[in-house]
């Protein structure tokens, strides 16, 4: 979304003409799959009242009289000093986290005993462990769905199985998975998005000092959270159109398949069906099925929603393109408490990094690497593999770069991230890159 053409505009004064660019929540959250949209009836507008109370409007692409679109861009600018929240995108540098004690964070687990993690494995030892550990989860979880269309019948152990050798991984050093969690493409994007879910849930459980025994469970829960869709017709959700109210409703029946599907697995833990459960809820209390909010959520159900919003957002999907890593993060923190726990939020932010390893990023001498440690306690300096020259052409080999002891260029000039970029960019792959 452009920050100069996106104004915030009340879905009031939403007109017929106006281009929808981005609305006051996750898309994953509306049936507007396509992100973006001209609005063409005043039933447009009804629908997107139903779900948002304002949305961003590109005022370069409006199809409106000069003289009505002046007026109206003056009119939603002006909103920026109305009581509507708007949720702004954050810069990189002004995330702040709040200063609490390790008590805010226990009395979100009063039956747990939090214990910090610290890394006992470099990034490269763990790659070599962890791409075999994650490429048997994603296999495991591709056999359970072709099991279940097969024979109709959820059969988790599997899953179960592999789980315990990821969680170690990311116990030892999130460093490796999350690499690997964030290369998929769009053919694998249903696997690959709960595998990389899974990957998100356990590095935030890691985060917040859980024990093994749950951060297993987290895995176990975030690969399970979209089993329902099993139930649902593939074409609809391959489907790059706008959904019909009916069609919208079936994929939110989604989580309700889930549930009855993991009867009968086994599957007794409270916590993982909350993740199943609870995973579409909000914290306004705008989500499904239950529309609850707050605390009345579980942790566990806040935790999945936070993980699964983020790998979908920065996933590649038939429908949408993925979102950068740190553009992700930016969204995530803006959606504090409307969406999201703030709390579990900002903890999120501090397991992942707001450059998660695999993610790609462009100098501002124009070279491009690839994020690989750092990432979690030097936020805006991490380490690098760089793979890219200052003209776009591969390096004979990829090089590594630390930016907090390289802090110029070799003209002199300050050296640091000009942006992050799209999984895929300029053809790079991380997960192939030798380390």
């Amino acid at each position: 979304m452009s920050q100069l053409h996106a104004v915030p505009t009340a879905v009031t004064d939403l007109e017929i003409g106006m281009f929808v660019t981005a609305l006051d929540r996750p898309w994953i959250e509306t049936p507007f799959l396509v992100e973006g949209f001209y609005i063409t009836s005043q039933a447009d507008i009804d629908e997107v009242e139903k779900y948002c109370r304002f949305v961003y409007v590109d005022v370069y692409r409006c199809r409106l009289g000069a003289g009505r679109r002046n007026s109206r861009v003056v009119g939603a600018a002006g909103l920026k000093g109305a009581t509507i929240p708007l949720p702004q995108e954050a810069a990189l540098e002004t995330i702040k986290f709040r200063q609490r004690s390790a008590t805010a964070i226990a009395e979100m687990f009063p039956h747990r005993k939090l214990k910090p993690f610290e890394d006992a494995s470099s990034f490269g030892e763990e790659l070599a462990v962890a791409r075999p550990v994650y490429a048997e989860v994603l296999r495991a979880y591709r056999q359970m769905m072709e099991a279940y269309r097969a024979g109709g019948r959820l059969d988790v152990a599997g899953v179960r199985e592999v789980v315990n050798p990821m969680v170690e991984s990311v116990i030892r050093n999130p460093d490796a998975c999350v690499w690997l969690a964030c290369s998929k493409d769009e053919q694998s994007y249903t696997w690959g998005h709960s595998a990389g879910a899974s990957v998100w849930a356990v590095a935030l459980g890691r985060q917040l000092g859980l024990p093994r025994v749950d951060l297993q469970r987290l895995a176990v829960g975030a690969l399970l959270l979209d089993v329902g869709k099993l139930k649902v017709p593939e074409a609809l959700l391959l489907k790059r159109e706008r959904l019909t109210p009916g069609e919208f409703q079936l994929i939110k029946s989604h989580v309700e398949f889930g549930l009855q599907m993991l009867d009968g697995t086994g599957i007794l833990s409270r916590s993982i069906t909350d993740m199943v459960e609870f995973h579409h809820e909000r914290h306004g209390g705008h989500g499904y099925p239950r529309g609850i909010g707050g605390n009345d959520i579980p942790v566990f159900g806040r935790i999945a929603a936070i993980v699964d919003c983020y790998d979908a957002i920065t996933s590649r999907r038939p429908y949408a393109a993925p979102m950068s890593p740190s553009h992700a993060v930016k969204q995530l923190y803006a959606w504090r408490d409307i969406d999201f726990d703030a709390e579990l939020v900002e903890e999120f932010i501090q397991a992942i990094g707001i450059y998660p390893a695999g993610t790609l990023v462009e100098l501002s001498n124009g070279e491009v690497g690839v994020a690989t440690a750092g990432y979690r306690t030097r936020r805006l300096r991490p380490q690098l593999l760089m793979v890219l020259d200052r003209d776009k052409k591969p390096h004979a080999s990829p090089r590594p770069l630390d930016l907090l002891t390289v802090t110029h260029d070799q003209d002199g000039k300050p050296l640091e991230i000009a942006t992050s970029l799209e999984p895929g960019s300029f053809g790079v792959d991380p997960v192939t890159l030798v380390v």
